[in-house]
């Protein structure tokens, strides 16, 4: 309800009428039309709650907004639910309704000073950006406080004045152009691109846009104007459809998904029920969570969250300043994370367990200075547009950034690396070069999206190709790499997507494999796993869609080899795992702030201790006759230290530019961009050195990616590997020569190396081919925990490998042997053609089409080669919480390969009696024996340090710390060796990945 100074009065005239007073001179109600000229002084003075369906005994006593005027009539404040006040309002005392000043809570007053014809001219934001104003004749010049100078050149008259030419502060010109009735219908850039809009004469809609590379844009609207449908330059569609009322009703995306929104009457405004494309339903039916998950929030009279308890009474609080700023949150063990603000409200420092960082930023609010917790800092600049132009990093480590016109990156500098970008009309990236030479190159298709991306990998020409349906889905990647004096082939993987009617991503195709098909219900929930046709995994769940039992075999169901019953916490967290085989029960204690403290299993407890900072400060292990703890200590930014209680006499304390340049293992030496170079045993004092030590070498190429590594002994070569990846910096290939003993008697490198090749599905490593056999994964959906194994030797993938219809009648077509080439179109007609004959359902579409050329299904069926089924080695991996394999379970339940580790992913003990190639570690890293580094995706992980070799690749955007992994390890995991993901929040996602593949933008971020 809104409570107007006309509607008091009129309350206060019925009074005195009553009263028999003479009748004030207000409005007896409020006006039925707008004019021009003195108003009749109605003013909206507040606004009430009074209906609320969710809660309707629980009304507000008091209003939710109110507002006061000077006498004049002018707004002076505005007050909140709890009468604080939030605005206030300065006016000049000779020039009624003239704002002069004006505040939010909490924060400083701006001040505006104004000339002669009541235009403002000056700005003043104290600690901030003040402004100037210039007036001239259909021109306005704006000058801030840094002297930065923006002109606004503007024509027409009275209410149809418009901008048509920008000057920014860095000299470049935008212009835009109306139409009669002053409506946007055309912009230029500062590089002379224009862009232009279609206006529906009468509405004013926008019905089409042209970017500057003629690229269009459609768009629909009803008679009331409501958009219903856009067509992309690619030709998708997206629509949308509305009821009588005109509220929304069903929306349907590019890729083809309909979602559904009912509403429980006439009025309703909000839909009751929401249907997705699965079919699926949802509805607000209750605040409490099933199975006691209840989260209690508390609010102060200002509307803000000040704790949140669960059903067990854990409480974290938070605190605010007046000006609404988060300033602490307290853990439900009373650690306290505090938050300091500027006048204006950006973080200056932030506080926890003793630990500052803190931020400086100039007058524009840009940040300028990062300090660490090791009082280190981190510096930048930026042009004359607020665009980041250099970077210097905690260790001194500089980079520079240089744009074109169009604020697009067009040079980047790295200490000696020069990068070169290059875009095409539509500002997609077409080709990259490091200093002088080429670096990945874009190839788009006729829809814009990205077709091939291509690069050299020591010599050789790596590429990623693309595939999509009608609808913009990507059903097919496949990676090539080939030799680089001959061009000929020399790995190639391909892993194809199939999408349901629902249009979730529920099949895909291994290289040389069967189909994979995840069986699901609901929008996603996983129930099964087959492979072929043949169930392998099957799931079920509770009530909250939570996994609860896992069976796996060839007895998958209630008698099933293997059989994981996991349950959880009245908090939601994983309590215990059990299997049928009770070694590797596991049960998990959490502590009130939601950190694990302790997995049990039957042979030995680990304990977990944590700092203030939530990082994993020791690890106790408990078991008959043992008890050892293990303590790992940090300096204040989390570099890893020797510990004060084993090395006493250590007086390190910190590590000031990040880079640990010794342990009680090694010494270290890095590059100007941050790399490891050099790894050298470390003498401990007192030793006599006798020059046996090893020392690694490590180079790389210009994207940081680790491309040859050698360990040296005595001036020999120890071991020797080389690795390749692809445009998108996945490892495809590796080659390792070791130190062997020739014919001659002489220990030297082998001639002939180990190769490696590997295959991806996006960022997943599915696919590790030796010389002798291939190993495939088939991951968990949407996470990085792997769940089958399937390993075929080498000599029954040969026995397998058949000609198919169209290559067999390609080679087979002429007389002179020499083979023929078929159209594009005849190949993939005769693949399909052969699928229905193997599928024994063959269209009449195609026999048709075999009648016109004159032959039978069962004239061509005698031209298919036969299918030989290699024989696979199938097992499932057994994962701890984190999704790091312990075990690998046979189709019979027993364990073939098994092994130990330390939180952080080291390896302790293994048993391999079947000597099984086991690589996988951490979620997202692969074990190589030469280096002892784990691959990480995007980096190397040095298991012994607990971090990377190299800084992160996405910066700061990764965090603060660049080669930090998580510093809770327990809790934390990588797989992209990017940024640290909580494994209690990946558990929560249980569904199979609803993204859809996306356009060219999607793949390249």
């Amino acid at each position: 309800m809104l409570t107007t100074q006309a509607q008091q009065a009129e309350e206060a005239r019925q009074q005195a009428v009553v009263a028999g007073a003479k009748r004030p001179d207000i409005p007896d109600s409020l006006p039925e039309s707008t004019e021009y000229g003195p108003d009749r002084g109605i003013r909206l003075s507040a606004v009430w709650l009074m209906h609320d369906p969710a809660y309707p005994e629980s009304l507000p006593g008091a209003p939710l907004a109110r507002y006061t005027y000077t006498e004049a009539g002018e707004l002076l404040a505005v007050y909140d639910r709890s009468n604080t006040q939030v605005r206030a309002f300065t006016y000049d005392a000779q020039h009624p309704g003239r704002m002069v000043a004006h505040r939010y809570a909490g924060r400083p007053e701006m001040r505006y000073r104004y000339d002669d014809t009541g235009r403002v001219v000056e700005q003043l934001n104290p600690a901030g950006l003040s402004y100037r104003y210039l007036y001239e004749q259909d021109r306005i010049t704006v000058t801030d406080s840094l002297n930065r100078r923006e002109v606004l050149h503007t024509e027409g008259g009275a209410g149809l004045k418009r901008v048509v030419k920008k000057e920014l502060a860095d000299g470049s010109v935008t212009r835009s152009g109306y139409d009669a009735a002053g409506r946007l219908t055309a912009q230029t850039d500062a590089a002379g691109r224009r862009t232009e809009y279609g206006l529906n004469v009468v509405s004013g809609d926008i019905t089409d846009i042209t970017t500057p590379d003629g690229r269009e844009t459609k768009f629909y609207y009803n008679d009331g104007n409501q958009l219903t449908a856009v067509v992309y330059p690619d030709g998708l569609e997206s629509s949308r459809e509305y009821d009588e009322p005109g509220r929304l009703v069903s929306e349907t995306s590019r890729s083809g998904e309909t979602v559904r929104y009912r509403y429980d009457d006439a009025h309703s405004e909000l839909p009751a029920t929401t249907t997705d494309a699965t079919g699926s339903t949802r509805q607000m039916t209750a605040v409490h969570r099933e199975e006691g998950i209840s989260l209690y929030r508390h609010y102060d009279n200002r509307g803000r969250l000040t704790s949140v308890k669960d059903a067990q009474g854990r409480e974290t609080q938070y605190e605010y300043n007046a000006a609404g700023d988060l300033t602490a949150v307290i853990t439900p063990d009373g650690n306290r994370s505090e938050t300091q603000y500027d006048a204006w409200g950006k973080a200056v420092s932030t506080t926890q367990g003793g630990l500052t960082r803190s931020m400086e930023y100039d007058a524009a609010g840009r940040v300028i200075s990062l300090t660490n917790e090791n009082g280190s800092h981190s510096d930048f600049s930026y042009d004359a547009l607020d665009r980041l132009v250099q970077q210097g990093g905690f260790d001194g480590r500089t980079q520079r950034y240089h744009y074109d016109l169009t604020g697009k990156l067009t040079q980047s500098e790295d200490e000696g690396l020069v990068t070169l970008w290059h875009y095409d009309a539509s500002d997609r990236i077409t080709h990259r070069t490091v200093n002088g030479d080429p670096a990945e190159q874009w190839q788009y298709d006729g829809h814009g999206w990205l077709r091939e991306i291509s690069h050299l990998s020591e010599g050789h020409r790596v590429a990623v190709h693309y595939g999509y349906d009608d609808k913009g889905r990507l059903t097919g990647e496949r990676q090539t790499v080939e030799n680089p004096e001959t061009g000929e082939l020399l790995w190639q993987h391909e892993t194809k997507h199939a999408y349901n009617e629902q249009g979730l991503a529920n099949r895909v195709t291994p290289d040389s494999l069967p189909p994979v098909e995840w069986l699901t219900y609901g929008s996603g929930y996983l129930a099964g796993m087959k492979l072929g046709g043949t169930p392998l995994v099957e799931y079920t769940r509770d009530r909250l869609h939570r996994e609860t039992v896992r069976s796996f075999g060839s007895m998958a169901g209630s008698n099933a080899a293997y059989e994981l019953t996991s349950t959880y916490t009245p908090a939601g967290q994983l309590q215990s795992q059990h299997l049928n085989s009770l070694v590797y029960d596991r049960d998990y204690g959490w502590n009130d702030n939601g950190d694990l403290v302790r997995i049990s299993g039957p042979r030995q407890t680990r304990e977990y201790g944590y700092s203030a900072t939530g990082r994993l400060e020791s690890v106790r292990t408990l078991a008959p006759d043992l008890d050892i703890r293990i303590p790992y200590a940090t300096d204040p930014a989390g570099n890893r230290l020797p510990d004060p209680e084993l090395h006493p006499d250590s007086t390190l304390t910190a590590w000031p530019d990040n880079r640990i340049a010794e342990d009680a293992h090694y010494v270290y030496h890095y590059d100007e961009y941050g790399r490891l170079t050099e790894k050298t045993d470390r003498i401990p004092a007192g030793v006599i050195r006798t020059d046996d030590e090893r020392t690694h070498h490590y180079h790389y190429d210009s994207q940081h990616r680790l491309v040859f590594h050698t360990r040296i002994q005595h001036g020999e070569p120890l071991v020797e590997s080389r690795y390749l990846y692809d445009p998108l910096s996945r490892r495809t290939g590796k080659r390792v020569w070791r130190r062997e003993r020739d014919l001659t008697g002489w220990m030297s490198l082998s001639r002939k190396p180990e190769v490696t090749w590997y295959g991806w599905d996006g960022d997943r490593l599915t696919t590790v081919q030796t010389d002798t056999t291939r190993i495939q994964t088939v991951y968990q959906p949407g996470s990085f925990a792997p769940l089958i194994r399937i390993e075929t030797d080498n000599g029954e993938r040969e026995k397998a490998q058949c000609r198919s219809l169209a290559e067999k009648l390609q080679q087979e077509g002429s007389e002179d042997g020499h083979g023929v080439v078929f159209p594009a179109e005849l190949v993939g007609l005769l693949d399909r053609l052969e699928g229905e004959i193997r599928a024994n359902c063959v269209s009449s579409e195609s026999r048709q089409w075999l009648a016109q050329c004159g032959l039978t299904v069962e004239r061509l069926a005698a031209q298919i080669e036969p299918v030989y089924l290699p024989e696979r080695k199938i097992h499932l991996y057994h994962c701890d919480h984190r999704g790091l394999p312990l075990a690998l379970i046979s189709e019979d339940g027993n364990t073939a390969w098994s092994a130990e580790y330390d939180e952080w992913g080291n390896q302790l003990n293994e048993e391999n009696p079947h000597h099984l190639h086991q690589p996988y570690r951490l979620p997202g890293q692969q074990y190589d024996k030469e280096s002892g580094l784990y691959y990480n995706r995007n980096r190397y992980y040095d298991p012994l340090q607990g971090r990377y070799i190299t800084q992160d690749p996405i910066g700061l955007e990764g965090g603060w710390s660049l080669y930090a992994y998580p510093l809770n390890p327990v809790n934390g995991i990588d797989p992209l060796g990017l940024s640290p993901a909580d494994v209690a929040l990946i558990r929560r996602k249980d569904q199979l990945n609803h993204q859809r593949a996306g356009n060219a933008a999607n793949l390249l971020i």
